[in-house]
């Protein structure tokens, strides 16, 4: 498997990337994440709406930040020419790359019309791509399922008239909408797209492990891979797996000490960006899923129960202690 993918003008050092996920990937976890190697970390979902009006929370939200190799900037929406001045707004900003959503499932996305409730609508789905590829210098990337749902698989022909529009890699997470999240990913179906298009195709869904990974490749003939829900309380993954893609070696999840240093970092990071104490809010969710997918207790009730208890702590020294006792090897 090569060692990188082209997108556009653009070489992404890597093909294992990371998806963008509202309410996780912040600045301080992309960050984290492409210090340990991730290769891409996109940002979480920015309204377009939103960001062209310049809602100081939207530019917060999708921040550039310093030290970031390569800034992906995904835009959801259903206005082109909203989506083509959030556009505009995110190439000033920095955007490497700029990804439209059209794969969200959730109700409040779809019920207003946008994310997968697009791939109802392909005219719509191709102005916006048109107004976006027109209006931007960067290249254009689409993020989509499926289909709706399982009469309506249209992400061949979306995919293929993206690629007439000047679109330069699409995403595929191998679900419909009507799926959300059940079930397991159709990373076969995902092979219906590769063949469809010449530009690069990325499978997402279901990839947690090396032979997942493996897998998700074969069946798909991808030209790589995305993480999503995954990298939740491992924002080493990506680089992990890539050098288990690239050695053909499983990775190694970080060891006690490693850990427990990237949590508080994580934590440091999140009190810094955001200040306390929306900073130690904001990082919970993290704190939860660093502790629900640690190895240690062994017994996954005695995790669920440090999760409840370290959760509510509102001091961001106490939250360190107790995470160093609870994976103490004593």
């Amino acid at each position: 498997m090569p060692s990188s993918l082209v997108i556009g003008d653009v070489t992404v050092p890597g093909r294992v990337l990371m998806a963008p996920m509202t309410g996780v990937t912040d600045l301080p976890f992309r960050q984290l994440a492409s210090e340990l190697g991730a290769p891409y970390v996109a940002t979480e979902m920015v309204a377009s709406a939103e960001l062209a009006r310049g809602r100081p929370d939207v530019v917060r939200r999708a921040a550039v930040g310093e030290g970031l190799p390569l800034t992906v900037i995904q835009l959801v929406g259903r206005d082109p020419e909203a989506m083509a001045e959030g556009a505009r707004m995110a190439e000033r900003a920095g955007a490497d790359i700029i990804d439209l959503n059209f794969g969200c499932p959730a109700k409040e996305v779809t019920g207003a019309a946008s994310g997968s409730a697009l791939m109802r609508v392909p005219d719509l789905a191709c102005r916006i791509m048109e107004a976006v590829v027109g209006a931007v210098s960067r290249p254009v990337t689409v993020k989509m399922r499926l289909g709706w749902d399982e009469t309506s698989l249209n992400a061949p022909d979306l995919a293929a008239q993206a690629e007439q529009i000047g679109v330069k890699a699409v995403t595929v997470h191998g679900r419909t909408r009507k799926q959300f999240y059940t079930g397991q990913a159709d990373w076969q179906a995902v092979g219906d797209v590769k063949a469809a298009v010449s530009i690069p195709v990325i499978v997402n869904g279901d990839v947690v492990t090396l032979d997942d990974a493996r897998e998700a490749l074969t069946r798909s003939g991808a030209d790589a891979l995305m993480l999503g829900r995954g990298v939740y309380g491992r924002p080493w993954l990506a680089a992990r797996l890539q050098a288990g893609l690239d050695g053909g070696t499983g990775p190694e999840a970080p060891d006690r000490a490693e850990r427990l240093a990237l949590v508080i970092r994580h934590m440091r990071a999140s009190l810094d960006f955001y200040g306390y104490p929306l900073g130690l809010k904001m990082f919970r969710k993290h704190l939860g899923w660093y502790i629900e997918n640690a190895p240690w207790p062994e017994e996954a009730t005695e995790r669920r129960a440090a999760k409840a208890r370290l959760c509510r702590l509102d001091d961001p020294d106490a939250v360190a202690g107790a995470l160093a006792d609870l994976w103490s090897d004593r």
